[in-house]
């Protein structure tokens, strides 16, 4: 393996070499300090423009490169807002186009509130065509967005998110939106059926990128009810630590007419990429990567990690599918060495941001049964106890004692399972209940 993901040093990116002309372009426009946070980035943005292309993944099944998901974390202050900068250059028309179809669609909706009232009235709804999705979009909204580039031949919508609470607003409640998540990682089909005229029916593939950008305290908030159920696999983590106190601004670019005309003959590589293609390096590659994430799982014998692995080799390997078709679809060395950075930063980012939260984590079912809830009254021995006895077991299991304890006692001589002898002090299992448990 080239990177060593248990040490706090943060792996240093590759120099960005023959092929990656495009992305030594975009990176040229930020600081030093976030030229390797920014790469894993990249992607997304500008993978948003391939449409009816399909790439065979190592397992043999013919996937997209859309869903890519990515979260930049940084502390505050930590030029996480250079991003928007890469974000706002790149989808320069997706911004013109979608702003032309607001504005006849806020236009058609004005006329349908006046013409409505007519019963002679009749009109279909006639959703626009929107690439970049506005932060707040519900979920109606966005199965509507889906469904358009859906009609207009496959095409993949695109969000970028300055904040990750955010992504509570899009598509409902937090627990929607995980779910939502998941599902554009998948790029499953999303099925709605409304029993009212104004409700949304309909399927669409679910085609989007996603970047967030938020902080480790924030990141930990977010994910700490969804550390297990995939959703966290199947982000993308891009974490840059806190910088010394050296003083200096940080200086970015001045994105001139020549970079523009540049980015331009670029980006139009990915306009024209359609078919179905099969890049047996990086092919090659994600399996030798494989094998390299397993060793690392068997060695810190952490099964969280290794599942974490599988999906970040899915999306380095829709980079890797990006990169390729930048580069007039022809692979380079330094693409390998770029996807191999992205596989290891992603889990070195988790593992910083939220370590301490996955140390415990087996996502194996091996020992479920030890939490089947005890029967404290079988587990006494002997037809006879005492309340004491029954305390330390109580004890023994975590829960309370004193008067839990004799209010369970109460409950069990209400229902017959036990009789009380004041004399002796003594709790006896009834006839009743043995026969039902021997």
């Amino acid at each position: 393996m080239m990177y060593d993901v248990t040490k706090q040093t943060a792996p240093k990116g590759p120099r960005l070499g023959k092929g990656l002309e495009a992305y030594n372009l975009l990176i040229s426009q930020t600081s030093q300090d976030m030229h390797d946070p920014l790469l894993p980035l990249l992607s997304p943005v500008i993978g948003t423009r391939i449409s009816n292309a399909e790439f065979q993944y190592p397992s043999g099944q013919w996937l997209e490169p859309c869903g890519q998901q990515v979260a930049l974390i940084a502390p505050s202050a930590g030029n996480k807002g250079q991003l928007g900068l890469i974000v706002e250059a790149c989808n320069r028309d997706f911004r013109q186009q979608d702003a032309e179809e607001l504005k006849k669609y806020l236009q058609y909706q004005k006329t349908y509130k006046k013409r409505s009232q007519s019963k002679e009235f009749k009109s279909e709804e006639v959703f626009p065509l929107l690439r970049f999705l506005p932060a707040d979009t519900t979920k109606p909204g966005y199965l509507k967005a889906q469904m358009s580039c859906q009609e207009h031949g496959g095409l993949t919508t695109y969000i970028d998110l300055k904040e990750i609470e955010q992504l509570d607003n899009l598509c409902g409640s937090h627990r929607q939106v995980t779910q939502m998540l998941r599902l554009m990682w998948d790029r499953e089909i999303y099925n709605a059926l409304r029993a009212t005229v104004d409700g949304v029916t309909g399927s669409a593939i679910l085609r989007t990128n996603l970047t967030v950008s938020t902080t480790p305290v924030r990141a930990r908030q977010f994910f700490k009810g969804n550390l297990y159920d995939g959703t966290l696999g199947r982000m993308v983590f891009s974490y840059k630590p806190r910088a010394g106190r050296d003083g200096k601004i940080p200086h970015i670019g001045k994105f001139s007419d020549e970079f523009y005309e540049k980015l331009d003959g670029y980006l139009a590589r990915l306009d024209n990429c359609k078919g179905r293609y099969i890049i047996k390096p990086l092919n090659k590659l994600i399996e030798r990567l494989s094998d390299d994430v397993a060793e690392l799982g068997d060695l810190t014998d952490n099964d969280c990690l290794w599942d974490m692995g599988k999906r970040s080799l899915i999306s380095a390997w829709k980079a890797g599918c990006v990169m390729w078709a930048l580069n007039n679809m022809t692979w380079s060395r330094s693409m390998a060495d770029v996807v191999e950075f992205l596989v290891w930063h992603d889990l070195w980012s988790k593992y910083q941001v939220l370590g301490d939260m996955l140390k415990e984590g087996d996502t194996s079912t091996d020992d479920a049964s030890k939490a089947i809830p005890a029967n404290m009254l079988d587990n006494i021995k002997g037809d006879s106890f005492t309340e004491q006895e029954l305390d330390a077991l109580r004890q023994s299991l975590g829960k309370a004692t004193g008067s839990a304890t004799k209010r369970q006692l109460r409950v069990w001589v209400h229902r017959n399972l036990v009789t009380f002898n004041a004399e002796t002090g003594l709790y006896t299992k009834t006839e009743a209940y043995l026969n039902r448990t021997r």
